[in-house]
């Protein structure tokens, strides 16, 4: 059985994200996945790393069974919106506060970090209002993409990350919005079967 972590990085839980986090995980245990749940916007954390890597902050609850859930999956889809090329503010919080040394990545002097996620596979799925792909990649050279998978995950040792652009929603129907769950739900059966080396 797979075990599949699904992250939801936008903070309003009647969003398109949420629906489309819902739709994979469903479609997921039908493939005979195990899947997890962490929708940040719900959490409760403070998202300010108020000092920086001087003094370490308790972890609260919430982000302890967070990083729970990371270290236990196999695989991992993040999930969120652009919001002015990158992700929410509370998105970025959690990774403030959650991923710290010791806990997601292991920093050695001198030498290369070592990534303590490394072995679990991940899939990005980005959703856009009025930006398309050939734009975000073209003119603003994917910034919030580079962020996440090399800046973070990649950095942490998650490895073969595939990524999903979903956009511009701006000129979606409601059609168009079910066409992309079903495609998704095609993603989570993929994911499922998916063997990582």
């Amino acid at each position: 059985m797979k075990k599949i972590t699904v992250i939801n990085g936008h903070p309003d839980k009647e969003s398109f994200n949420s629906a489309i986090a819902h739709s994979y995980i469903q479609s997921a245990q039908n493939a005979g996945s195990e899947v997890r749940y962490i929708a940040i916007g719900e959490m409760n954390f403070n998202p300010n790393l108020q000092y920086g890597y001087r003094q370490r902050m308790e972890l609260e609850p919430d982000l302890i069974k967070a990083l729970e859930d990371l270290h236990w999956s196999e695989h991992q889809v993040w999930i969120h919106p652009l919001w002015w090329l990158g992700m929410p503010a509370v998105m970025k919080g959690f990774f403030d506060r959650a991923f710290l040394p010791g806990i997601t990545f292991k920093s050695n002097k001198g030498g290369p970090t070592d990534g303590l996620l490394k072995g679990k596979t991940g899939r990005i799925i980005t959703t856009a209002g009025d930006l398309s792909l050939d734009v975000y990649e073209d003119v603003y050279r994917s910034g919030g993409l580079v962020q996440l998978k090399q800046g973070i995950l990649e950095y942490c040792g998650v490895s073969v990350i595939e990524n999903h652009f979903i956009g511009p929603l701006y000129e979606w129907d409601e059609d168009d919005r079910k066409r992309c769950l079903n495609t998704l739900k095609h993603l989570a059966e993929i994911d499922s079967a998916y063997e990582s080396t």
